[in-house]
């Protein structure tokens, strides 16, 4: 099954260029076989995180991973923004990567990172850093076709 994905790395100080975690989700997307359809830069502003998450869901893509902004800095507003412009809160996702990335680091319990439904499209918060955006991709990617097939009205 195909699904196509879009990256926002939420970052003031980053650019397309130096966006590692960007860079490797896509590698990881890619290696499934799946389609990164946008992959995005944009500043940490509320209202643009948002419209950035409006536009690529409005762009068909199925699994929005955000990158970033959603730690205990007041420049972290990922979560909010998420929140929005989406109607559903699919909470066992951040569960998952709270308690994957436990194991490694305390520091994950200071995570405010969601996951939440806009329509059909899955909207997943991921920490900016490299090493935690992996860590916790891995930890719940297994899940995302199932979770587009039933996104999209499909059974059990």
């Amino acid at each position: 099954m195909n699904i196509d994905f879009a990256i926002i790395t939420c970052s003031s100080t980053r650019t397309i260029a130096e966006d590692t975690a960007g860079a490797a989700l896509r590698e990881r997307i890619e290696g499934q076989g799946w389609t990164v359809v946008s992959h995005v830069v944009v500043a940490d502003d509320r209202a643009t995180i948002a419209a950035a998450i409006v536009t690529a869901a409005e762009a068909r893509a199925q699994v929005v991973l955000t990158c970033g902004g959603s730690g205990l800095s007041l420049q972290d507003v990922t979560p909010e923004a998420t929140a929005d412009v989406c109607e559903r809160n699919v909470p066992g996702i951040a569960e998952a990567m709270r308690a994957r990335s436990l194991a490694i680091t305390g520091r994950a319990m200071l995570s405010r990172a969601v996951c939440m439904q806009r329509g059909s499209t899955l909207v997943v918060n991921l920490p900016g850093s490299l090493k935690a955006a992996t860590e916790c991709f891995d930890a719940v990617y297994e899940q995302f076709e199932h979770a587009v097939h039933m996104t999209a009205g499909g059974g059990h």
